[in-house]
């Protein structure tokens, strides 16, 4: 069962560039809710209270629930807009979710294991992390923080595919269904010197550096 975090919110009736400055300036947050039965409402949130939770991986993964007055809407952060040099959370989309819909929506990767795994304590060896998060359409109710995969076995050469994932019950990756093509590595393990090879008809790769400065001279 997913865990939901509940974040407090007022009604905004002013809306508009002017609106949304002065809301800033007094340390508040604009934001928008749509999606479901309802017309899309425009709300504000404490910007201390969106910048705490903003340092978590729930805020951009779980069900929220979004309270005004008591009243509460369960919904997935859609869109965070910063402001480009200060820390500042200039706007935030929620959409609303229905409990017997699926919804769609990224889902952090938690490695396990990696530096345990014979892979993580080769010398030689790199480990790639080719994804860190990964879409997937579940009901709400069934929607994970985070899925975990496990690397304990992981081995120099090994490739851990999409199609390797142990998925939580209910939960499916929509991009397997497009074919083996769509089934792209999560993590590899490989040696992370290679020694260079000759190009083929590369005579001076065989001639010491000596003979070839005479052949020159």
């Amino acid at each position: 069962m997913a865990t939901t975090h509940e974040i407090k919110v007022q009604r905004r009736e002013d809306e508009g560039k002017g609106a949304s400055r002065r809301l800033r300036l007094a340390g508040k947050v604009p934001a928008v809710v749509y999606g479901g039965d309802l017309k899309p409402v425009s709300i504000e949130l404490s910007h201390n209270d969106v910048w705490l939770a903003s340092q978590h991986e729930w805020f951009y993964a779980s069900i929220l629930d979004l309270s005004l007055n008591g009243d509460v809407q369960k919904v997935l952060l859609r869109d965070m807009q910063r402001h480009p040099f200060k820390q500042q959370i200039l706007h935030l989309d929620f959409q609303r979710v229905n409990a017997n819909e699926a919804i769609r929506t990224a889902v952090p990767l938690h490695f396990l294991n990696e530096d345990t795994s014979p892979a993580g304590k080769a010398a030689d060896v790199v480990i790639t992390h080719e994804l860190n998060e990964v879409t997937v359409t579940c009901l709400p109710g069934d929607l994970p923080e985070f899925i975990e995969v496990d690397l304990a076995n992981m081995v120099v050469g090994d490739i851990v595919h999409l199609s390797q994932i142990k998925l939580p019950k209910g939960v499916e990756i929509p991009e397997l269904a497009l074919g083996a093509d769509h089934d792209v590595a999560v993590v590899v393990a490989k040696h992370g010197r290679v020694e260079a090879e000759p190009a083929e008809g590369d005579e001076s790769a065989d001639v010491p550096a000596t003979k070839a400065a005479k052949d020159d001279e």
